[in-house]
């Protein structure tokens, strides 16, 4: 899944904070039930489910109802908390493009806030397409 950071614009607190209790969930839970999200989360009103719908539409939680009716994060969503984390801290400001794609880890242009330019760099624990590395590697086509 590519990030695409403009869907991380228009994330509010609330998402956040769903977000933040799937993945407290998923401490204890491979598929965090539906309820205890919306007990860690703790909004007024319902707006649970609401939010999880949201989630679901931009990718960042995945549902599973084999066992039991459950959500867990999917790497944009772990990719999303720890770039809100890193912005909170001050650590950079803006996320660019993408600088390279690895077999574990994707490399990011992130700036801070006086325009220094580094990089970020996301590992991909558990990734399996060691096979098709032919094809996504541009010197390795011909």
């Amino acid at each position: 899944m590519k990030l695409d950071v403009n869907a991380l614009r228009y994330l509010t607190k609330d998402d956040f904070r769903v977000l933040t209790a799937v993945e407290m969930g998923m401490r204890n839970h491979e598929i965090v039930p539906a309820e205890l999200v919306d007990r860690i989360a703790g909004l007024k009103h319902g707006g649970t489910y609401k939010v999880l719908r949201n989630l679901l539409k931009n990718k960042l939680v995945h549902h599973d109802a084999t066992k039991y009716d459950g959500y867990r994060l999917t790497y944009l969503g772990y990719d999303f908390l720890a770039i809100k984390t890193l912005v909170n801290r001050g650590v950079f400001a803006s996320v660019g493009r993408q600088i390279g794609v690895g077999k574990e880890s994707d490399i990011f242009e992130v700036a801070t806030e006086d325009g220094t330019v580094l990089g970020m760099k996301l590992h991909r624990l558990g990734r399996t397409s060691f096979r098709a590395v032919k094809s996504k590697r541009d010197y390795l086509r011909h």
